[in-house]
């Protein structure tokens, strides 16, 4: 894993910002990736709201989309 503390930040604000961009394109997918597998993992949506440190009803109203109703 990559220590984000030895990461060095743009100087540039439109590189600053172009980071920001791919950094939370890659979260969303990456968290999609985690809520894809835990769904299918048999993991209550109360049990990925609390993995990702949100309510049920937000983690549910992010993600509904993939296809699982709230338990």
């Amino acid at each position: 894993m990559v220590d984000l503390n030895s990461l060095s930040l743009p100087d540039d604000p439109e590189e600053a910002f172009a980071a920001v961009v791919a950094l939370r394109r890659l979260a969303d997918t990456l968290e999609r990736r985690a809520v894809r597998s835990a769904l299918g993992k048999g993991w209550s949506w109360a049990r990925i709201a609390q993995a990702l440190g949100v309510s049920k009803q937000a983690a549910h109203k992010r993600l509904s989309d993939m296809g699982h109703e709230p338990d």
